[in-house]
C-alpha cells in the first residue's frame, strides 16, 4: 500500500541545468538541502524536490501540461512578485478560487509547469 508522496523528480539536460537549477534556488528561494554537479534537492519536511540531469533527455520539455508541480506558500502575491522579478515566466497571476485559497502559475526554463498555491487562512 502506498503512504503517501516522498518526493518529485525533475529531470533535464546537461545543458539546461544550470537554468533549471537557478530558477530554483534562486528566482524562487528554495534552499538546497543537496547541490553537486547535474543534482539539486529541496526538502520539505519529508518531501524533497529534485532537479536532476539525466543522460537521455536533450532538449525542453514537449508537453508541459503531463505534470504540474504545486509549491505551497503563505503570501502568493509577494512569493509571486519575486519569481517573476527574477525571471520566471508568468502563464497565470495570482488568482482566487472558488474553494478559497489562491493560485499562480508559472513554468520553469525547461517548460513545466510550476504552481504557486496558498491554501485558505494562510
Amino acid at each position: 500500500m502506498i503512504d503517501g508522496i516522498s518526493g518529485i523528480l525533475v529531470y533535464t539536460s546537461e545543458a539546461q541545468f544550470p537554468a533549471m537549477r537557478s530558477f530554483y534556488a534562486d528566482t524562487l528561494g528554495l534552499n538546497p538541502r543537496s547541490d553537486r554537479d547535474g543534482f539539486v534537492n529541496f526538502e520539505f519536511g519529508e518531501m524533497r524536490l529534485t532537479v536532476a540531469v539525466h543522460s537521455k533527455i536533450d532538449c525542453a520539455n514537449r508537453d508541459p501540461l503531463h505534470l504540474m508541480v504545486n509549491l505551497a506558500v503563505g503570501d502568493i502575491d509577494s512569493a509571486y512578485r519575486t519569481a517573476v522579478v527574477g525571471g520566471a515566466r508568468s502563464l497565470r497571476p495570482p488568482e482566487r478560487e472558488e474553494w478559497g485559497g489562491k493560485i499562480a502559475t508559472l513554468q520553469d526554463p525547461d517548460g513545466n509547469i510550476i504552481q504557486l498555491m496558498q491554501l485558505p487562512g494562510t
